[in-house]
């Protein structure tokens, strides 16, 4: 047995990183430093720069290390002690309830926590405050297509195979990604798709770093990737390209798709999406002419108030094709946040109990009660959305507790969210750093960040994942779950006991929740995580082996099909008009993550990305005189961002990019439209109208 001496340093423990849903294995030394697993079969060893310097935001230099409490006196935020902090927190959210009754009180969760975390947060906000309203930013991310995949296959799973099947298919037709800047590491999969023969077809109306490694790039006016889905599956039914053997094994519903699909015939495709009509055969003949091939949506597709219509649109194309539940063919969506799928399937959604279930399902309801020991009649019902419930603000939701959010630069329509925090009468925030929403409130708690506390996520394959604690937090820093045990006590004293700060005994917890759910954790366990590289749920047995390819038998309807979703293409909730002539489209940069409250605290991302910008093309600057770098506003319906312009030929002339990631005058989301995908409640961020102006 190899005995450690003294003059040997500590060795590094093995984690994974804060940032997206690849959550990259990774490595934390006792000195805070970070390195790269090459074991780890999803990044082998790479990291993008967020994760590589994901190790500073651990600093004290740019972190919350005490809790703060807003003083009536001066009106600022001033230090606490944590008691003072989590009774001022329970005092107001006891008023709320007291004056106006249990929905006066509100949870806004977030992708990036973890399993214990959502779970709990989730119990807490229906055990607790009795409340309906919770909701999360997940809801920003994939929603759309979880709504779709839910419509087709009955689950909903980002991807149901590993990342590895990727390079093994024959083609790949990847819709509103940009993984060389959302998700570095996991390019490797295209680049090998192609370097073993595969093809690649991207489709956005930007030319990103993405689309110029593609074999085919089509770039549709925003807002019209729905049309283009229909004109692909309108070519491959009239050139006899459908697997009519595997549509009449495996799916239902085909005529009613197949009938939709026929009214959107190529030349009036070209005309909604200004992909010409050789474009779009030329990406059909590579799409259905390729053995294995898979459809793959993000946020493009989805981000619109016609998302899970899109999405089920291009599920459509797969299935008409006989991919999906077939080896190395299929759809998936690539998840966002890092823990965007574990987020979701266990309790912080408006809708969902822990295991993927409905909660208005009494089965579902009675089944969680009992393992929580309450009433099931005692549960709320489905509350609102997360816009929705953010819209509703200092109306009937009087005081909000936030967790892992910064809304005031994330949601859609930002200026008046920032103005409906504003309004509440209680607002308590528990974060990392004091990010733009954190300086409004009127409690803010300091938390653990991943190398500080262990727990489990679940990366976009569906592989749950051990987090594990490499490092001590600072003094007067505590975690999540500490915090809503001691809220528990001050509440529900009643209940105080089933609110353990222990992420391992909170798990099991879960796993008793999730047992029998379309998202069945029960044969998971912390000690099977530590041995392995994760499990694939659903695993419902300790000695299960998980599943990493779901449907390749049947498909989760009661009936084992795939179900077809008619749909039909219909305009972007707000087009260009005379006042408001060109498209917006959002989205992210490689060195900066979602509303950047952590990554723009790291001296080298600011670097990389300082801050924002407005991407156009050189014909609209020429148009409008304007030069590189020259500031320009950008000015929708619902306001006004202003930045430097990117001059590049690799948008579309109709169409002005903007990232996401800074507060402030360049704030992109004031300008993007909050309406509404009817099913999946996701706004509408990727296409809004506006104009620009030089300044």
């Amino acid at each position: 047995m190899h005995t450690v001496t003294a003059s040997e340093p500590p060795a590094p423990t093995a984690t994974h990183c804060p940032y997206c849903a690849l959550q990259c294995g990774m490595r934390v030394a006792p000195d805070a430093t970070v390195s790269g697993r090459e074991d780890f079969p999803v990044n082998r060893g790479a990291l993008c720069g967020k994760g590589q310097s994901a190790a500073e935001v651990l600093s004290s230099r740019v972190r919350l290390t005490g809790p703060l409490v807003r003083s009536a006196t001066t009106g600022r935020l001033e230090p606490a002690g944590w008691d003072e902090a989590l009774d001022t927190i329970a005092a107001g959210l006891d008023r709320a309830r007291t004056a106006h009754g249990p929905d006066a009180n509100a949870v806004f969760g977030g992708g990036g926590l973890t399993n214990e975390k959502a779970y709990a947060l989730g119990k807490f906000a229906r055990t607790v405050l009795r409340t309906s309203q919770i909701d999360y930013n997940g809801r920003f991310c994939m929603s759309s297509a979880a709504a779709a995949g839910q419509l087709a296959f009955g689950l909903d799973r980002g991807l149901p195979f590993p990342l590895e099947d990727i390079p093994r298919t024959g083609c790949v037709l990847l819709v509103g990604s940009n993984p060389a800047e959302t998700m570095p590491p996991a390019l490797r999969y295209l680049t090998e798709l192609k370097a073993n023969g595969g093809t690649l077809i991207v489709v956005d109306p930007r030319r990103t770093r993405t689309a110029e490694l593609a074999d085919l790039h089509l770039a549709p006016r925003p807002g019209t990737d729905l049309a283009l889905a229909l004109g692909m599956l309108h070519l491959v039914v009239a050139q006899g390209r459908a697997d009519e053997a595997y549509i009449r094994e495996r799916t239902s519903g085909w005529e009613g798709a197949r009938a939709a699909a026929m009214a959107h015939w190529p030349e009036y495709v070209e005309r909604v999406t200004g992909v010409p009509v050789p474009r779009l055969r030329e990406a059909v003949d590579l799409f259905a002419g390729a053995g294995e091939a898979m459809v793959l949506t993000a946020r493009g597709p989805e981000q619109q108030a016609k998302g899970t219509d899109t999405v089920s649109a291009w599920i459509n194309l797969a299935l008409a094709t006989g991919r999906p539940g077939r080896p190395h063919s299929g759809y998936g969506c690539l998840t966002g946040q890092g823990n965007g799928q574990g987020g979701r399937e266990h309790g912080q959604k408006a809708d969902q109990l822990p295991g993927y279930r409905k909660l208005a399902d009494p089965a579902a309801r009675a089944h969680v009660a009992g393992v929580w020991g309450v009433d099931p009649d005692s549960l709320p019902g489905p509350g609102r959305s997360a816009y929705e419930l953010l819209d509703a603000l200092g109306g009937d939701i009087r005081a909000l507790l936030l967790m892992g959010s910064n809304p005031v630069v994330s949601a859609p329509r930002a200026a008046h969210v920032e103005q409906r925090l504003r309004s509440l009468d209680f607002l308590a925030v528990a974060d990392v750093v004091l990010s733009e929403t954190a300086e409004l409130a009127d409690v803010v708690l300091p938390v653990t960040q991943w190398a500080e506390e262990t727990g489990t996520v679940t990366n976009l394959e569906g592989r749950v994942l051990l987090r594990r604690r490499a490092l001590t937090p600072p003094d007067g820093v505590r975690s999540d779950l500490e915090v809503l045990r001691e809220l528990a006590a001050r509440l529900a004293p009643d209940l105080e006991k089933g609110f353990p700060a222990d992420p391992e005994e909170v798990f099991g917890e879960l796993r008793r929740a999730s047992a029998g759910g379309p998202a069945d954790y029960a044969g998971i366990s912390y000690e099977r995580l530590a041995q392995g590289d994760g499990v694939f749920w659903p695993c419902p047995e300790p000695d299960g082996a998980g599943t990493p390819r779901l449907f390749l038998d049947r498909f989760a309807h009661e009936d084992g099909r795939a179900r077809f979703v008619p749909v039909t293409h219909r305009p972007a909730a707000e087009e260009p008009d005379a006042e408001y002539p060109v498209h917006l489209t959002t989205g992210r940069v490689v060195a900066q993550y979602q509303s950047g409250a952590q990554t723009r605290r790291v001296d080298e991302l600011n670097r990389a990305a300082p801050g924002p910008f407005v991407e156009l093309h050189p014909r609209l600057a020429a148009r409008l005189g304007v030069a590189e770098g020259e500031d320009v506003a950008v000015v929708s319906r619902r306001g006004r961002a202003v930045a430097p312009a990117r001059l590049t030929p690799g948008i579309r002339p109709d169409t002005v990019f903007m990232p996401f990631h800074w507060p402030g005058p360049g704030r992109a989301n004031t300008l993007t439209n909050p309406a509404l995908d009817p099913t999946s409640r996701m706004p509408e961020f990727k296409v809004c109208a506006v104009r620009v102006e030089r300044v």
